[in-house]
């Protein structure tokens, strides 16, 4: 087996040295490099060689991601049954509805928008790398994975593939590809189909499986979110558990709470995201919920109003349902787009989910925030990094001014250091 596997990269390498240099050479290179670690070494400067790159880091972010799009394909077909046949009296999630029917409706729904995501967006990628003449990047691994997971259930697959290569070529390639990007290109593509495709992306019935074909007919079904209802004024009737464990509708990936926490601790434990980011993110939504809570609590705002619904739930549960979480996790994270300085990433983590929060309550016909808080805080990420930095230049010149003893004479100088220390 290892003499098959070293003929097999052998030849490889055989291959990569036959299309250096030419069109083609960066295509060929991507599909090398993914296949095994590259063999170049640096020759001339210092440097360091370490055991991660970039294609190992997206692989961790894509294996963090891996339990949300698997349990996508049972919450996608669970949902769908569930929306057609009820909740019987003795209903369990476990017994009734964990079956291979669910994971099948999930699979042939979920998994086409999989493939069309990486398909059109890599092709765009080769496209990019073939004409400019550099290498295929590493950073659409995640984003490709992110994109069907972060869209309703039936987003029709042709609008998926215009959604993508906008996003690719207006989110990143145009910015100068990889790593230069100022928009986190994944919620690039989800606002592009938000405000293209409204119908498709808003609503009552396009978050479970087939509800847009059955509207109007005798076979209807319901497809609102807890968000949904609150924005109407309806009461739901999840539960606690059900929101947690992701047993309601939503967006393909961004409903199981339980799996989100899990992945967002194995990214803080192989330091690939930051954990400031996550914890000032949840404190800014906690925040936000409180303030409206404490609104409704000093009788501020009556049942009446149409704000009422969601000001009214419990600031706590935001977390539980929509993509905050799933937004917080995966997406404010990325160390691209996001703040670089460590008091920067507190500030950038909080506004995301107190903004996140009141775009919530203020928007009732689009009760879902999180992206556009985000893509907002992308946008304003280096301003927090330049007045943090300036900050930090201004404490160190102040205590270097504090700290420089100019005079000879080494009593008069402590004399007046401790003078103008005071």
């Amino acid at each position: 087996m290892s003499d098959k596997r070293l003929t097999f990269k052998k030849r490889l390498h055989i291959l990569k040295h036959h299309y250096r240099d030419k069109k083609m050479a960066p295509a060929f290179n991507a599909i090398h490099t993914f296949l095994f670690a590259p063999d170049e070494t640096t020759h001339s400067g210092s440097h360091v060689r370490a055991a991660d790159d970039l294609k190992r880091t997206m692989n961790t972010v894509i294996m963090a991601l891996i339990p949300v799009l698997l349990f996508s394909f049972f919450n996608t077909g669970y949902q769908h049954f569930s929306a057609i046949n009820g909740f019987p009296e003795n209903f369990s999630v476990w017994n009734d509805f964990l079956t291979w029917e669910n994971f099948w409706v999930g699979i042939t729904t979920v998994l086409p928008l999989v493939i069309v995501s990486y398909g059109v967006g890599l092709v765009v990628e080769f496209i990019f790398a073939v004409i400019k003449g550099h290498e295929v990047e590493e950073g659409y691994l995640v984003t490709g994975m992110l994109v069907p997971l972060i869209v309703p259930v039936d987003t029709p697959l042709w609008m998926l593939a215009v959604a993508v290569v906008f996003g690719v070529v207006i989110g990143k390639e145009v910015f100068g590809g990889t790593g230069m990007n100022i928009l986190n290109p994944a919620l690039t593509i989800r606002a592009f189909l938000f405000f293209a495709y409204p119908t498709w992306m808003s609503g009552d019935k396009v978050w479970v499986h087939e509800a847009v074909d059955l509207a109007g007919g005798p076979d209807a079904i319901s497809g609102e979110t807890i968000l949904g209802f609150l924005a109407q004024g309806h009461e739901y009737s999840y539960s606690v558990s059900d929101m947690f464990f992701g047993f309601i509708p939503g967006s393909v990936g961004e409903t199981s709470t339980l799996l989100i926490l899990l992945g967002g601790l194995f990214l803080i434990f192989s330091k690939i995201a930051s954990w400031r980011i996550m914890v000032s993110a949840v404190v800014g939504s906690l925040v936000m919920g409180l303030v409206f809570n404490a609104v409704v609590d000093q009788g501020w705002i009556t049942e009446t109003s149409k704000f009422y619904g969601l000001m009214s739930f419990d600031f706590w549960k935001h977390l539980l349902v929509g993509g905050l979480a799933f937004g917080i996790v995966y997406m404010a994270t990325d160390p691209v787009t996001g703040a670089q300085t460590n008091r920067g990433k507190w500030i950038y983590g909080f506004l995301i989910g107190f903004i996140s929060v009141m775009i919530r309550v203020f928007n009732p016909a689009y009760p879902e925030g999180v992206f556009l808080a985000i893509l907002l805080m992308n946008v304003f990420a280096p301003t927090i990094d330049h007045y943090v930095i300036r900050g930090n230049v201004k404490r160190r010149m102040k205590r270097l001014k504090n700290a420089t003893i100019l005079p000879k004479d080494s009593e008069g100088a402590a004399k007046e250091l401790k003078a103008e220390t005071i």
